[in-house]
């Protein structure tokens, strides 16, 4: 009898743990934790893609190269992608059809970059669910030609990023092209500590990061990116503090901080939590997705307990959660979606948009957990997956 009663009340107090654990998901702890839920949901999928990383060879911005671009071997080089060519004078400047991607532009850059950032995002995963020390060996091998090798290398700019035939060698706009960049210094951080991290390597790619974000703060086009009014300039934002944060620039961190809580929120977000600014573009559905992504990443690379991103709101109450609420309901539900459908890729959104998951890791949202994982985890057209740059929420959470 007193063995039975033993084990009633040892019921009864694990019961009483999990209980109180569910309460403090569901009553929104500010830093509730999803990282468990999202490694058992994707950890099949992170197996497999590592797999297929673990058998990848180096590809960088040597491998290929284009007669239009002004730059050199090493000099990334990529095209704007609503310019088409003038079809009443062919070898006139280009002209612009907004939302209308050319599909003659040079683009093995920005492909190679983003088979760069799935490697590494892949890897760094794996490495993240087993520990397994290959996977870090892997993804230095890929990291030391893309930042370290002078006869691979990329130069650390973006001079000419995004160029327009006969009208610009390259533009500010071009600096979005980087994003591809933030799953790999994430990748990095994950593995910093692994007993086969090469330290003098990581230094140096390192050094490549602080080299690029010189870059990025002092030269015309950085300023020009950083001072867009709309997605530019909440990227040249997410990625400037996915970069500071990897070479440990704590000033450019509160930089990014304050132009978050200043700049973007106050700028781009209704009081309804939409993004004017994106919703009158002529892909507003997938623009809309694609803002609120960067501004949610935002508060996911740089928040602390002392200054959480997630938790700030302007003097009229405009935030990060206004926002997902305001989206999410179309996220559920696209037959919902009150504006004119995007003139192209309307079908393929949403996939498993990084706002759902980390919007219901701070707040404790399961609706929007739930969404987040029904939807598409594996994306296979081009211009979702080049809008989606964190595609492996794992390392971030």
């Amino acid at each position: 009898m007193i063995f039975k009663k033993m084990i009633a009340c040892w019921l009864l107090f694990a019961l009483a743990n999990a209980m109180q654990s569910f309460v403090l998901i569901d009553k929104k702890d500010p830093f509730a934790d999803y990282k468990t839920e999202v490694m058992k949901t994707l950890r099949r999928q992170i197996l497999q893609e590592a797999a297929w990383a673990l058998q990848q060879e180096p590809l960088t911005v040597t491998a290929q190269s284009s007669a239009r671009s002004a730059g050199g071997k090493h000099d990334f080089f990529s095209e704007g992608d609503y310019w088409w060519p003038d079809p009443q004078q062919p070898d006139s400047p280009y002209i612009q059809r907004d939302g209308m991607t050319n599909p003659g532009n040079f683009v093995a850059h920005r492909q190679a970059m983003i088979r760069l950032s799935q490697i590494v995002g892949a890897l760094a995963s794996a490495y993240e669910v087993t520990k397994d020390e290959k996977y870090v060996k892997q993804a230095l091998l890929h990291c030391k030609a893309w930042f370290v090798d002078t006869a691979t290398m990329m130069n650390p700019h973006l001079q000419y990023a995004q160029a327009i035939k006969g009208r610009f060698t390259g533009r500010g706009i071009g600096i979005i092209d980087t994003i591809q960049l933030m799953e790999v210094v994430q990748g990095l951080l994950v593995m910093e500590n692994a007993k086969t991290m090469d330290r003098q390597l990581l230094l140096a790619i390192r050094h490549w990061f602080e080299q690029y974000l010189q870059w990025l703060t002092t030269h015309k086009y950085g300023k020009d990116e950083m001072n867009a009014t709309n997605n530019h300039g909440t990227c040249w934002v997410m990625q400037t503090a996915a970069f500071a944060k990897f070479t440990g620039n704590e000033e450019l961190m509160r930089f990014c901080r304050d132009r978050y809580k200043n700049v973007l929120l106050p700028n781009q977000m209704a009081a309804d939590g939409s993004f004017p600014q994106e919703l009158r573009r002529t892909k507003p559905y997938g623009y809309s997705i694609f803002n609120l992504d960067a501004m949610t990443s935002i508060c996911q690379i740089l928040s602390t307990k002392e200054d959480d991103l997630y938790a700030y709101a302007t003097p009229d109450g405009r935030n990060i959660r206004k926002g997902i609420e305001y989206l999410y309901p179309f996220i559920a539900d696209k037959t919902k979606w009150p504006k004119t459908p995007d003139v192209m890729y309307w079908d393929n959104w949403p996939v498993a948009q990084p706002f759902l998951v980390f919007g219901a890791n701070r707040y404790g949202n399961k609706d929007w957990f739930a969404t987040w994982k029904r939807l598409d985890h594996t994306p296979n057209v081009e211009e979702v997956i080049r809008n989606l740059p964190i595609r492996h929420p794992l390392i971030w959470l």
